[in-house]
């Protein structure tokens, strides 16, 4: 099968012919992209129209006798594109056909001719290669007269697809006031069409809105800054960029795209006052911290660039200023009191500033904006003013009554000068005049309290409501009014056995009475004092010593002695007193030491404190020994009066782990021997309430109770449980009536049953029904095992 049989001709539009003969011919269509229409089912039976034939290229230097054609954009029938076998005719005897993908629905074939169409538009970018295969049929004998041959379609590119922008939308940030060249971001297109065919997929960029701000690099889509820009003038910008592909040569396609630009801050803008005055008032009686007043500055820039930072300039301290971190305000605070009557009007300069500024950006922060507050001092009715912040006084004790202890003073700050009157708050001790002096009402003792403090109150005249007070201090100046004084008291013994001259005690002196210089005390024996056993020596350091004047002193002659001694201070006038000392004589024995003689009485005194303890010990015991007596007679009160009634019937439980005889192998104890003894069956005395008791008991079967004291008993009952306030509102009171002695029933308790003479019969108590089955059972067995 061949191309053709045609020689290879030229034709009108310079195209040529081209006749193959090969077995297996593959044939290469380069169809360029065309505006084919899609077709219904071709004709066959009709000769196709024919528009624009393709050109036919042929080349020599083929090894496999390839054959390329370029179909133009209006092609339907691709002519001189046939499959002719080199056994057809010409007398339509063969079919030819076409196999494949495409075959049928994009490429078609004419079955006589061999005649190729497209019948449908192609487009390279969803495929761009087709194989086929074609096959000739005998239509005489419906067999293939040659094998099947293969060949490709290719569909050549042309520049159909603009560009387009991959990561749309795009949207930058770059700092203002940048330079110029700073890059702000990368635009990137992409085109579908084939790269390597021309230059249908080469792209260059351009800037369609934009200048004079920003300007873009043709090949790579980088867009730069071109001039400085504000924020504060615009803080955003539309920026449109263009990409045309085939370098922008003429019949190129283009895409556009938008980029938004904006400019983030920069701390290019300095804080400026937006009053260059302002005016505030205070009033003096405003305490320290009291806000007066705000200022307000305003930063163009945002954020952290826009924080304000305000300070005080050229003042005394009076006033501050503190930085609102939310509002950027600043708060004008009072730092120290004012004063209407010293300084009535302030005038301060306050000033702004960034507390960040880039160091790049100096330059815009070269000086602070400064802005001028006046600030008025309110006149208010203020309390009296002492003239000192307390006052101390000095005044000797024993001063007589209404003596002056000082003067304290207030005046009035305000203009109109309102008299002052004074008091004394809670004071019983002084008292103060209209003038500010301060008397004593009453005796000063500088022992009992050697200060005092006062509140002096100062209150205006015109305006009662205005008070102050100040703190005054009271000391009381010592005078020598109290003589010295053992410092302790002294326990002095001396040995039988003592010699002459052996110091026996040490003495010292006190003195309540304070003194400017250390006091001293002189030690002397009493000038009534007639004694000649024993002497003082005074050590001249304020202490002095007990000596004997005599060898030997007797236990059983003068156990005891008392001595003076007289005791002066140095005060002016000096004062005295005398002192007793008590000296014990006590048998040192062979120790010759006065310690012995302090054992001894330390344990004379624990022993009369062992016999007082012993005594309070046998009380105590006697008393819990009354008690304990007590408790046990009325325990035994409270038992029953007829302990066999727990006795008589008990469980009995026997734990084995035979399966053995049952019942008749159970050793049990015998309850009627247990009742059958002469001492529980024999008639005992009535005595007193116990013969009460025994009234209760049946007799017998035939014999009831007494009656009366039964009624009793039941009403006594009945009457706690009725006045009982708490008792449960379920409760029930069961009564039994007395049925006679000739009741059938009779009664069922057992109490004092087994001293009956008559034989006792239970039978009657199976007829009770259930509730009586546990004391039928006891009762019932009880009578077998007498039987």
């Amino acid at each position: 099968m061949s191309g053709s049989k045609r020689k290879p001709q030229q034709a009108k539009d310079g195209s040529s012919d081209l006749l193959l003969n090969s077995r297996a011919l593959t044939l290469f269509c380069l169809l360029r992209k065309s505006n084919i229409h899609k077709h219904t089912e071709p004709r066959f039976d009709e000769k196709p129209v024919k528009q624009n034939r393709g050109k036919l290229s042929y080349y020599s230097s083929c090894v496999s006798r390839e054959l390329w054609i370029s179909v133009s954009s209006d092609l339907i029938e691709l002519e001189d594109t046939q499959l002719r076998s080199d056994l057809d005719n010409g007398n339509n005897s063969f079919q030819y056909k076409l196999l494949g993908v495409g075959a049928g629905n994009i490429f078609a074939i004419d079955e006589r001719t061999g005649d190729i169409y497209a019948v449908e538009k192609l487009d390279r970018e969803e495929r761009s290669l087709y194989t086929l295969r074609a096959q000739v049929i005998d239509t005489t004998t419906g067999r293939a007269v040659e094998p099947e041959s293969e060949f490709v379609i290719r569909v050549s590119d042309i520049n159909d697809n603009e560009p387009k922008f991959l990561d749309e939308p795009y949207e930058a940030i770059v700092p203002e006031m940048s330079p110029e060249g700073t890059l702000v971001t990368q635009v990137t297109a992409s085109d579908a069409d084939d790269p390597s065919s021309g230059n249908n997929a080469r792209l260059v960029y351009s800037l369609l809105r934009g200048q004079p701000y920003f300007s873009i690099e043709p090949t790579t889509g980088k867009i730069r800054i071109s001039s400085k820009m504000d924020r504060e003038l615009q803080d955003e910008y539309w920026v449109i960029i263009q990409a045309k592909d085939m370098i922008g040569l003429p019949g190129a396609l283009s895409g556009t795209t938008s980029v938004l630009i904006k400019l983030s801050d920069v701390n290019d803008n300095k804080p400026t006052f937006k009053d260059s005055l302002y005016r505030l008032t205070v009033s003096e009686s405003a305490p320290v911290g009291t806000s007066i007043g705000k200022i307000m500055a305003y930063d163009r820039d945002i954020g952290e660039n826009a924080e304000m930072d305000y300070s005080i300039e050229d003042d005394s301290g009076t006033f501050d200023v503190i930085t609102n971190n939310e509002t950027q305000e600043g708060i004008i605070i009072l730092k120290k009191k004012v004063n209407f009557e010293d300084q009535n009007h302030y005038r301060i300069r306050a000033k702004v500033k960034n507390p960040q500024v880039d160091e790049q950006l100096r330059e815009y922060h070269t000086e602070a904006s400064t802005t001028v507050i006046k600030i008025q001092v309110e006149d208010v009715d203020e309390p009296p003013v002492f003239l000192l912040p307390y006052y101390i006084f000095e005044i000797f004790e024993e001063c007589p009554h209404g003596s002056s202890v000082g003067t304290v003073s207030a005046t009035d700050p305000d203009q109109r000068k309102s008299p002052i009157g004074y008091s004394i708050t809670r004071s019983e001790v002084f008292s103060v005049d209209d003038n500010g002096t301060i008397f004593t009402t009453n005796p000063l003792d500088r022992e009992t309290s050697a200060w005092y403090n006062l509140s002096v109150i100062a209150t205006e005249k015109y305006n009662i409501a205005q008070i102050s007070s100040v703190p005054v201090y009271v000391q009381l100046l010592n005078i020598n009014d109290h003589a010295p004084e053992f410092s302790e008291y002294y326990e002095t013994y001396v040995c039988e056995n003592a010699v002459a001259g052996q110091v026996i005690q040490t003495i010292s002196a006190v003195d309540r009475d304070e003194s400017i210089e250390h006091h001293h005390f002189y030690f002397n024996l009493s000038v009534e004092e007639n004694n000649s056993s024993f002497a003082i020596i005074d050590n001249q350091d304020n202490t002095a010593v007990v000596v004997t004047n005599r060898t030997g002193f007797s236990l059983q002659e003068e156990p005891v002695f008392y001595i003076s001694i007289l005791i002066a201070d140095n005060g002016i006038p000096s004062l005295t007193s005398t002192n007793t000392l008590t000296i014990h004589v006590c048998d040192c024995g062979d120790a010759d030491s006065t310690q012995t003689c302090s054992h001894k009485d330390f344990m004379l005194s624990m022993g009369f404190r062992a016999e007082v303890i012993t005594a309070v010990l046998i009380c105590i015991m006697i008393i819990f020994g009354f008690i304990f007596l007590n408790l046990g007679l009325k325990q035994r009160r409270k038992q029953t009066l007829f302990p066999e009634k727990s006795e008589e019937f008990r469980e009995n439980i026997f734990r084995y782990d035979d399966e053995g005889g049952g019942e008749a192998d159970t050793e049990a104890f015998d309850i009627a021997q247990l009742r059958g003894s002469a001492v529980m069956r024999g008639r005992k005395p009535r005595r007193h309430a116990r013969a009460e008791m025994r009234s209760l008991y049946r007799q017998s079967l035939q014999v009831g109770p007494d009656s009366a004291v039964f009624r009793k008993f039941i009403l006594e009952k009945l009457e706690e449980a009725d006045t009982d306030p708490c008792a449960p509102p379920f409760d029930s009171l069961q009564t039994y009536a007395f049925e006679g002695t000739g009741s059938l029933a009779g009664s069922l308790s057992s109490l004092d049953s087994a001293a009956s003479d008559h034989d006792e019969n239970y039978d009657y108590l199976n007829e009770l029904g259930p509730r009586f089955k546990r004391l039928a059972c006891m009762f019932g067995s009880t009578m077998q095992s007498k039987n």
